[in-house]
């Protein structure tokens, strides 16, 4: 979701990445990873469905090659955040269209979406998401982001 708060056309690039890094057999389409990203039980929609490992392998590949896409950006939104502390108009933009998100696709009654829409631990969550994808931009990116994941 952070991805999709940077990227106003989130589901677009996911879907043009998947074409790009060839994982058409399990994303065919943009339907099919609709469903996938709705197998989120934190989701408002979610699908009582498990996730497949190389389905699961294909979000990480897509979610690894949009942080090297989007990385200018996401180095600008931490820069941000640690300059101008609190008064930051790129971080309180990205903050308020997450939080929206936030607010728009997943269920606000669990206590875990509840800390992500808590302005006190909201802040120290995203920093740490944004690190989490700046980091896997390197050769072993997916491996980075695979391994932040299993122990999430």
């Amino acid at each position: 979701m952070i991805l999709e708060t940077i990227d106003l056309n989130g589901i677009h690039s996911i879907y043009s990445l998947s074409n790009k890094l060839k994982l058409n057999d399990l994303l065919p389409n943009k339907v099919a990873i609709w469903k996938l990203r709705n197998s989120n039980p934190l989701r408002k929609s979610h699908i009582n469905s498990k996730i497949k490992l190389d389905e699961f392998d294909a979000l990480i590949k897509i979610t690894v090659e949009m942080s090297k896409y989007l990385h200018p950006y996401i180095r600008e939104i931490l820069k941000s955040k640690e300059v101008h502390e609190s008064n930051s108009v790129i971080w309180n933009d990205f903050n308020k269209r997450f939080t929206d998100l936030v607010n728009e696709r997943l269920n606000i009654n669990s206590i875990r979406v509840q800390k992500l829409l808590n302005q006190s631990e909201n802040d120290e969550i995203l920093i740490k998401y944004l690190l989490t994808l700046s980091l896997c931009i390197s050769n072993q990116g997916y491996l980075k982001m695979k391994n932040f994941l299993f122990n999430f």
